[in-house]
Parts: C-alpha cells; structure tokens; sequence
C-alpha cells in the first residue's frame, strides 16, 4: 500500500478547522484533523508543501511517516507550532487509514482500552449572558448538568473588565478579582458539590495575580485552575503551584514530549492537558500521557475540533489510565458540529449524557458527512481537490 495524494477541506468551526485525506493505491482513504488556532491558510499550505514528501510512503508506517517529516524539518521549525500542528492532522489521517486497512479501531491499533466511554467537561465559556453574569453562568451549568455533563468548564478572565486599571500589565485588581469570585460562587451553588468544576485564565495574569485567583479559588473545590500563566515558564508555574491548594492545569500551547518533560520534571502541574491534533497527534499524544502516568498526573486533553479529531482523540483517551476528561467545546456551535460526521448508531451526535462512546469501527469509527461539510466549507479552498 502507497501513499498517492494528500488533500485538504477547511470548514467553519471555532473559526476554521483544516481536515485533511489521504488517498492510496489500494483505494482506501484516511481523514484526519489540524488544530485550528493557526489558521487555515497555514496549515493547509505547509500540507501541501509537505505531501510530495510522503507520496510512495506505506500510510501504515505512522510512526516512520510521522518522524520524516520531524526529521526533515528540524531547521524549519519543527519543534513547534504550525508545523507541528499540520504534521499531527497528516498524523490522525494516518492512524485513521491504518485501522482502516487493518479492520481494526484505532484503540485496538493502541493497545486496547480501559474504558468504553469517553467523560466530556461541557465547555461553557462566559454562560448564557454575554456579559458573563453569575445569574447567567448559573443558568448554563444548570442545563449541562440536566444533558447528563459531570463536569463543566467556565472563562473568568476579562481583558475589558471595566475596572481594569491598566490593559498592558497582567496585574488583576480587586474588583476583578471579586468578579471571578462571584462567578465560581454562583455555578458551585447551582450545580452542588458532587459535578467537576474547572476554570480557566487563558495565560492571561502574572505569577502574584494567579497566586490571589488561586487563593480565591479554594473554597469552591475546583477540579483545576487551567493556565493562570503562559505554560513557557514552568519555574513560575511551579511557584503558583507550590503556594496554592487548587490544582494547576496546563499544556494546550505546548507541543510533543519534549515539550512537557521539564514540566514533568519540574512538578508544574496537577493535570495535563495536550491537545492531540496540535501538540503531535495521537502516538505522540499518548507518550505525553504515559510520561505523565510516572508523575501521577491526570491526563486531560484541551480540544476545540470538529467530532472527526474528537473521536480519533478519544481512542487515545481509552487507552491510557491516567484519563480524567476530555474537553468539548461545541456547545455554542452545537448543530454545525454534529453536521460534519455520521454517528455509528445512526443518531445525530456522538455526544450522549456527557458522554462518548468508543465505536468498533475500522480506523477513527466516524465518517465524514460531505453533505455537512460542503455546506460548512470555507470558500477559497476547495474540498478535498
């Protein structure tokens, strides 16, 4: 089997999401996902840049495949970034097309599971009213809860806070401080304490600014603080850490088990968080998981793709024991994210009771929905051509 084309489709989804297919000889064809935060014009150029180099390739050589292309490109920005962001969709199309000639689910291919279902947190963002209102946090935990969501996620960082003194430092003052109190208090009070509850900075404070939010944190038993600090500095990270008793959450922003092991080594973390078709794909992403496990730290991916690099995501989440849970973050953009894949049982989601079940289909389980996806497509990039 040999590799003879690589193509891409961008669809609108948390801006614009780059999916990507690999054809061979043989007629089988493997699909895979790039993060979006680079932006599609990125991804899908360096795609293109990057395919000659895998034409001929056996697809069912992830690893090797996968190494290449590092390999190849250790002077052009390979450690990070949109290049590692390109290579893990090139990464999941792979697998995807391996399970595929293999007859076998992804998790098979992994080393079999350790559970069926996959737990999601709700990502809830600033609750149903745009300004971000405890009433309004409270109103959307209350209606995950009731979909059968075990644990939720809100945003309490507000660059435009009104308050705000200065929009250059990372310093939060008082009344910002108590605005992200009375936010937390009023999702603990509307969903108990038995549902997880995390919240997340997005990078945005500086070390005393984290330790304070931390401090606030504790009375409301938070499952984690999600990157209070640009993840880059794990000295800081661990001072945050070391003077607080709410868990410290990071590892969106950074990429392949290079990137984590000084945070590993340093203790910077209570739970980890790579995001799989960013951080190196899915081998990559289990490594990052199996380095943790040495450590005792949970492991817990950051996603934002559509239900195609979800569902690959998920088979990594079955294998290795130190899942926690898996983000999804569809909630606003629930309908244009159930239109881009088939779900296995024939239902309209592979989303149930806060849940994700592992399918035993060959390769990733989910199959594009072309209808969803040519209504959804960004115009300038084709469609698979």
């Amino acid at each position: 089997m040999k590799i003879v084309d690589i193509k891409t489709a961008v669809v609108a989804y948390h801006g614009q999401a780059t999916l990507v297919r690999i054809d061979t000889d043989e007629g089988i064809s493997g699909y895979g996902e790039a993060n979006p935060d680079a932006g599609a014009a990125a991804i899908v150029g360096l795609i293109a840049e990057l395919k000659s180099e895998l034409i001929g390739e056996d697809p069912r050589n992830v690893e090797h495949c996968w190494e290449k292309l590092r390999r190849n490109h250790i002077f052009s920005g390979a450690q990070s970034g949109v290049f590692l962001i390109a290579l893990s969709g090139i990464e999941l199309a792979l697998w995807d097309l391996a399970g595929k000639a293999a007859g076998q689910p992804l998790y098979r291919m992994m080393g079999g599971k350790f559970r069926d279902r996959i737990r999601l947190y709700a990502d809830c963002g600033d609750g149903d009213d745009p300004s971000g209102s405890p009433e309004g946090c409270a109103a959307r935990a209350k209606r995950m809860v009731a979909e059968g969501f075990t644990a939720l996620k809100f945003d309490i960082d507000n660059l435009q806070h009104p308050a705000k003194f200065d929009g250059a430092n990372h310093t939060a003052n008082g009344a910002e401080l108590r605005t992200m109190v009375e936010r937390v208090a009023a999702v603990r009070e509307a969903i108990g304490p038995d549902i997880d509850l995390c919240i997340d900075l997005h990078g945005r404070y500086d070390v005393p600014t984290a330790c304070r939010i931390a401090w606030a944190m504790e009375p409301f038993d938070l499952l984690w603080l999600e990157e209070p600090i640009p993840a880059e500095n794990v000295d800081a990270l661990r001072q945050i850490r070391g003077r607080s008793r709410t868990p410290i959450c990071v590892g969106e922003n950074l990429y392949m088990r290079w990137g984590f092991r000084e945070l590993f080594q340093q203790q910077g973390a209570d739970v980890v968080m790579p995001d799989v078709p960013k951080c190196g794909g899915l081998a990559e992403s289990k490594k990052i998981a199996n380095l943790a496990e040495v450590y005792y730290i949970p492991f817990a991916p950051h996603l934002v793709s559509t239900p195609l690099g979800t569902m690959a995501t998920c088979h990594v989440c079955g294998t290795v024991p130190n899942f926690l849970v898996l983000e999804w973050h569809a909630l606003e953009e629930r309908e244009v994210w159930d239109s881009y894949v088939r779900a296995p049982d024939g239902s309209g989601s592979i989303v149930k009771d806060g849940h994700i079940a592992l399918p035993d289909a060959p390769g990733i389980g989910v199959e594009l929905d072309m209808d969803g996806v040519r209504k959804h497509a960004v115009p300038g990039y084709g469609i698979f051509e």
